[in-house]
């Protein structure tokens, strides 16, 4: 199974929103995402199915790397993406969404889940609009849209 682990882009800041909970992308944020899905479109990079945490933030990111992408499935909230739950949560049933499933969150839950799917103590934090690729367990690549670069080899 392929699992992509997405940190959602740039956002406003919580006294523009008002509250945390409540922060939506910044113009650089909209900008961002895009770029993280035509990187990821370059390297020919699917998804199955695309879960994203029910915060505005990584729904807004989750759609514009849908439409980036040609994804043409529905974007899904999971609860268990939201801050503060615990992100093993988010790892029972991602298996029975398909063989390449995005998952969209934040910080510090995407570095959590990573170093749980590749059975590290932890790993270093992902920056805003920074995808993960892994490959059963194994990290395969990282694509960052502030340099639209991607390391590593994207399966």
């Amino acid at each position: 199974m392929k699992v992509y682990l997405i940190r959602h882009a740039e956002a406003v800041s919580e006294e523009v929103a008002g509250a945390d909970r409540d922060r939506w992308l910044s113009a650089r944020g909209r900008d961002e995402a895009r770029g993280l899905a035509r990187l990821l479109r370059g390297h020919h990079i699917a998804f199955d199915a695309i879960v994203a945490s029910p915060l505005p933030r990584a729904q807004q990111t989750a759609e514009l790397l849908a439409a980036g992408l040609g994804f043409d499935g529905t974007v899904d909230v999971e609860p268990a993406l939201a801050p503060g739950v615990h992100p093993r949560h988010v790892l029972d049933g991602l298996a029975a969404r398909g063989d390449a499933v995005a998952v969209i969150g934040h910080e510090p839950t995407i570095s959590a889940l990573a170093a749980l799917l590749s059975n590290q103590a932890s790993v270093a934090g992902f920056r805003t609009a920074q995808c993960s690729g892994f490959d059963d367990g194994v990290a395969t690549f990282t694509a960052r849209a502030d340099l639209m670069q991607l390391v590593g080899e994207a399966r």
